[in-house]
């Protein structure tokens, strides 16, 4: 009975509560602050520094001390002094380097969900994202000519229906996940209401895989064109055809993620704490993993398939050999869980053979590290975001990082120099970030229902 995002408007609204009262001044003025974190704001002692600290500047202020950006009644004006201010704020915090701002014309706005969007995707043949959403939708924009009309020639809207009463109505689900095979003429989706679909990419639905009995979680293509649908046990391998070829009834609870190390073979991970090596016509895993003590939130094989990373809610990364059976690394550096991890497209079997192997990080504790795989250490800590990072993403060369955040910046980092050379400021939480496939945009999505693109061409 409750709408989807319901809960988490209702915490946005208390959170924009919190810092409207520190934001008025002892006389009435308005001052532009910084924005609180989720956590800050239930901390009494906290908001009445915070409450200290705008007061002592209104005095300064009225007593001709240095001046600071002053919020207006007004749209355009506003968010200009506020942008600055951030900009001001993230040059001196140091932890990284502070590089600049995306200029607009460099940023464009995609709009037309109407919920959160959980994730976005690039095609790997040309410059079609893909998008899904809280809203019950996936949506394929067309940015092949973004210089020269500013935004999207055409969005295309991927309505996940189900049948009820000889209708079809909307599921009124989450699309959790999608993903382009290596063609890019297919897209599969994963709902939350139990069913994966294929689209063309002229949005055509194309078949409804609807032998689920749960929520999907994640769903992965191989290169052979298998399809392999991650939900509440058991996992199902499909060929194109949408037929299924195959179920897994491995895990003893949902599973959160999955990885093709080739045709055959493939991994998964699950809130039951365990990682799972399957392969296509086995009755049995041909390996098992155990070692985490939470929940197993992503997994991804190295681009040689021989180490397989895994990362938890108990905030450690590890990595494992399936040659030997065992675990070869155990990262124990993230102060709170880690969401998501990737590792580099360079080193041995990819396009940078002579580029050094990394696997990056992302947690809650609001850092991403970039850990080298061969010395067993933390390389570089990227420390500029404020709240929880969701996502990040290698471009293709490997040369550098984007990570997306829910302080609702994208930041684009150097892998060489540790630096932050480009970054961007939307207006909501960021879930996702992706490049595409020449390196030159990057795609984010974002909780207050927008995609947005960043043009890094002659950047």
């Amino acid at each position: 009975m409750v709408p989807p995002a319901a809960l988490l408007q209702i915490i946005q609204k208390g959170l924009q509560y919190t810092e409207a009262e520190i934001s008025i001044g002892d006389g009435g003025s308005e001052r532009v602050v910084e924005s609180l974190s989720l956590i800050d704001s239930v901390m009494p002692e906290v908001v009445d520094m915070r409450k200290k600290q705008v007061a002592e500047a209104e005095r300064n202020r009225r007593g001709g001390g240095r001046m600071k950006p002053e919020a207006h009644n007004g749209g355009e004006d506003d968010h200009s002094n506020h942008h600055q201010a951030v900009a001001m704020d993230a040059e001196s915090s140091g932890g990284g380097g502070g590089g600049g701002y995306f200029p607009a014309n460099r940023v464009t706005v995609l709009r037309g969900h109407e919920s959160e969007v959980f994730i976005c995707a690039w095609n790997p043949k040309t410059d079609l994202l893909a998008s899904g959403s809280g809203d019950s939708t996936a949506r394929i924009w067309d940015a092949t000519d973004l210089a020269s009309a500013g935004e999207a020639k055409k969005q295309l809207v991927l309505k996940h229906c189900i049948s009820k009463g000889g209708l079809d109505v909307p599921s009124n689900k989450d699309v959790t996940s999608l993903d382009w095979n290596c063609d890019g003429n297919r897209l599969a989706t994963g709902s939350y209401d139990g069913f994966a679909r294929l689209w063309s990419t002229d949005g055509t639905l194309l078949c409804t895989l609807g032998q689920h009995k749960g929520p999907i979680f994640a769903l992965k293509w191989n290169k052979a064109g298998h399809l392999c649908i991650e939900r509440r046990p058991p996992l199902s391998g499909r060929a194109i055809s949408g037929q299924a070829q195959q179920q897994f009834s491995f895990h003893t609870a949902p599973a959160l993620d999955v990885d093709w190390k080739d045709n055959e073979t493939f991994a998964s991970c699950s809130t039951d704490q365990s990682i799972q090596v399957c392969r296509l016509g086995s009755d049995s895993p041909i390996k098992t993993f155990r070692g985490h003590s939470n929940e197993v939130n992503a997994i991804k094989w190295d681009p040689r398939g021989q180490l397989l990373a895994s990362c938890s809610d108990d905030m450690t990364l590890k990595l494992w050999s399936v040659d030997r059976g065992s675990l070869v690394h155990d990262f124990k550096a993230h102060q709170k869980e880690i969401y998501t991890i990737k590792w580099s497209p360079t080193g041995y079997n990819t396009r940078n053979p002579n580029a050094n192997l990394y696997l990056a990080s992302a947690s809650f504790d609001a850092t991403v590290r970039l850990w080298d795989v061969e010395a067993g250490a933390c390389a570089q800590v990227f420390c500029n975001h404020r709240e929880p990072v969701y996502s990040v993403a290698f471009s293709p060369c490997g040369r550098y990082l984007a990570s997306g955040s829910f302080d609702k910046c994208v930041h684009i980092w150097s892998i060489e120099s540790g630096t932050l050379v480009h970054k961007y400021q939307g207006t909501g939480g960021i879930f996702e970030v992706c490049w595409n496939s020449t390196g030159d945009r990057v795609g984010a999505s974002a909780a207050d229902g927008t995609v947005v693109i960043l043009d890094l061409r002659m950047m």
